[in-house]
């Protein structure tokens, strides 16, 4: 799932915000930063409204931002990026995937030198894959 973010660049930096998420804002130093950042505060503020028991309300689509009247002094200047919703969940799962063997040796031999296990390397390769960073 990917939310709409505003990020708006000043001499500061890139400041970021979500429309959907009112009062979920963070910042960076340059552009990719900002956008991983703003992954981070999305799923802090999420995990926050879990932890109180509100709902999470859908993405709303770039044109639904677009029209939405009450957002265009918000959205004036703005770079309009979606950013995925990634909530650790606290618990893993087995999953049973398949791969191309000689794949599966790089993974391996990447994730030894790395002193990390097969699973945390493919995970962790996931979770940049899907931040864009």
């Amino acid at each position: 799932m990917r939310y709409v973010s505003f990020i708006h660049r000043d001499d500061a930096g890139y400041g970021v915000s979500f429309p959907d998420f009112p009062g979920c804002v963070s910042v960076g130093d340059s552009l990719d930063d900002a956008v991983r950042r703003g992954c981070e505060a999305l799923a802090f503020h999420v995990e926050g409204l879990c932890d109180d028991g509100d709902p999470i309300p859908p993405p709303r689509s770039i044109d639904a931002i677009k029209a939405d009247p009450d957002l265009s002094d918000w959205r004036e200047g703005a770079d309009l990026v979606l950013i995925p919703l990634l909530l650790d969940r606290g618990s893993s799962r087995r999953v049973n995937i398949s791969l191309d063997r000689g794949l599966l040796d790089a993974i391996d031999d990447e994730a030894k030198q790395r002193r990390m296990t097969r699973s945390a390397f493919l995970a962790s390769a996931a979770r940049r894959e899907i931040e864009g960073t």
